[in-house]
């Protein structure tokens, strides 16, 4: 799916003049037709959750850039109905999910084979094609963020409802999830959305929660399902104030 630059504004929640800055310093990957940029779905979700992991003085980071939902800057172009359906996206699609803490398996391929097991009646899909589907994306890239947290989804989107599923997994023990900055991962977020442009929000909106301080701290306490949703609503609610 070709995405414009518009589109990427409104799902990064900066605006169109910051995506042209960043395109003039080659900063978000890119390329033209007919003279106009336009934006592969997958090459911004891989730039999403690789470009954090810079750390050297001077590199490019999100959160230095204000780039995914940023605290100051006020996004003019973006409509209010956008903002309505984008506030607390993140709150509904956890809603519709499952959180869960007692995942017996310790190893990766163990890890997303019994998540699915248990979620495939709320998803309404095959287990074991999802299992694949799920293992095949790890394969060409890992889902891992930096700060211990991986956010495990397919290449394609098996939804075929107006609405996103998350399913927050609380590791027993952190593992190796092939993250860049080789640290191991506590949390995961499954990510079930409905189309390319809810799937990148709401990964964008997974990478900035994180970013958040006392977020990460908040997942290694292992909210249940009630308490995170509250947590995470009340700081989406923040989001809208601020923007």
């Amino acid at each position: 799916m070709d995405l414009k630059i518009k589109d990427v504004a409104e799902l990064l929640n900066v605006s169109e003049t910051t995506i042209r800055r960043w395109l003039t310093e080659g900063k978000i990957p890119a390329y033209r037709i007919h003279h106009q940029y336009r934006f592969s779905r997958m090459e911004i979700e891989n730039w999403v959750m690789s470009c954090r992991l810079r750390q050297s003085k001077g590199s490019f980071l999100p959160i230095e850039e204000e780039q995914i939902y940023p605290v100051v800057e006020k996004v003019a172009e973006k409509a209010e109905s956008s903002v309505g359906q984008q506030q607390f996206s993140l709150f509904r699609a956890i809603h519709r999910g499952e959180v869960l803490a007692d995942v017996k398996a310790t190893t990766k391929e163990g890890i997303i084979r019994e998540t699915v097991q248990r979620i495939e009646g709320l998803l309404s899909l095959d287990s074991n094609v999802l299992t694949e589907l799920l293992l095949d994306r790890e394969r060409l890239m890992s889902t891992a963020l930096n700060s211990e947290i991986a956010v495990p989804h397919t290449r394609e989107f098996l939804i075929k409802k107006p609405f996103d599923v998350v399913v927050v997994v609380y590791l027993q023990q952190p593992i190796d999830w092939g993250a860049l900055d080789q640290r191991p991962v506590h949390t995961l977020f499954f990510l079930f959305a409905c189309d390319d442009k809810r799937h990148l929000h709401l990964l964008a909106k997974i990478a900035h929660f994180i970013s958040e301080e006392g977020a990460l701290s908040y997942l290694q306490q292992k909210p249940p399902k009630a308490e995170l949703l509250e947590y995470i609503k009340a700081w989406e609610a923040g989001i809208k104030q601020a923007t």
